[in-house]
């Protein structure tokens, strides 16, 4: 920071005027006026026209973003601006994206029989509906424990369904499943899915396998106790931790439940940017990859019609 902007900042800061700032640093106080009244430069007010775009997707974001994620939102604004540039500005500023912690493990080894690993772990799919992932968490209030059931399309990473209980059981997860077959279409638009999910009692439980059954979703699930075969599931956890849960002190479970839920219709499937779609968002994702394949059918049908 130069002198003069030191200067300026102590007033704003300490209530400190600048007239006693500058006798304390032998500094005019005409120099420091003239350089406070001059007009900004083109590249003075490009920074502060760039620092205030920044703070906007940051705050946008719920302070969770980094300066790739940042940069990427900038540049599809418009701006030519480098990750490193956004980097110094956000180091500037002290905005600091939360760092994700390891999360807690909520399995319960179920009695029933594991399904096998289809994944192995190659958490990826080749088109939406091919492999889904599922996971259970809980989510503390001052009632007493929430948990969330997830299902995650690993096309995408959009979150398909979501359930929420004061019970961690199989009607949890269960109820995550039905919405994620009605949020694709129904139960006959989802013949053939892989779910893959740990061995916790909620998934071996006969309730989700029958679900399963009438589905045409095959069962998949990882080593028990091994959260690297679930990994996908478990990163999710850890980042509504680190976005939503720990941000918050929820009263009740209804309370906490609506946050979620806010959280992944608002914000996490129509606009987070991820990294598994090339830092896209998982609803906009899946929209260009349907109009690109459209457009790539109809191309070939023409050359085929010729």
């Amino acid at each position: 920071m130069s002198v003069a902007g030191f200067i300026a900042s102590q007033r704003t800061e300490h209530g400190v005027s600048h007239a006693v700032a500058c006798r304390a640093l032998d500094v005019s106080e005409s120099w420091f006026y003239k350089w406070h009244d001059r007009e900004p430069t083109p590249r003075r007010q490009r920074r502060r026209e760039l620092t205030a775009a920044v703070e906007a997707v940051f705050t946008e974001s719920g302070c969770t973003y980094g300066s790739p994620r940042v940069g990427d939102e900038l540049r599809e604004q418009g701006w030519a601006v480098s990750d490193n540039t956004i980097a110094q500005v956000m180091a500037d500023n002290g905005w600091v994206a939360r760092r994700v912690k390891r999360p807690r493990s909520t399995t319960r080894q179920g009695k029933r029989p594991a399904a096998p690993d289809l994944v192995r772990p190659q958490f990826t799919a080749v088109a939406q509906d091919v492999l889904w992932c599922g996971d259970v968490t809980e989510i503390p209030t001052a009632e007493g424990k929430l948990y969330l059931a997830t299902v995650e399309d690993r096309f995408s990473g959009r979150l398909l369904g979501y359930a929420t209980s004061a019970h961690h059981d199989a009607e949890l997860a269960c109820a995550a499943l039905r919405m994620a077959a009605t949020t694709r279409g129904g139960f006959d638009a989802v013949d053939g899915v892989i779910f893959h999910s740990d061995r916790g009692s909620e998934y071996t439980a006969a309730a989700t396998n029958a679900l399963c059954r009438s589905l045409g979703v095959v069962q998949s699930m990882g080593r028990a106790g091994s959260a690297l075969d679930n990994s996908p599931a478990e990163s999710f956890n850890s980042l509504l931790k680190v976005e939503v849960v720990h941000r918050h002190r929820f009263r009740t479970r209804v309370e906490a439940g609506m946050r979620i839920v806010t959280w992944i219709t608002g914000f996490y499937n129509p606009k987070r940017r991820h990294s598994l779609c090339g830092g896209m968002s998982p609803i906009n994702y899946e929209n260009q990859m349907v109009a690109v394949r459209a457009a790539a059918a109809a191309a070939l049908s023409r050359d085929e019609a010729a």
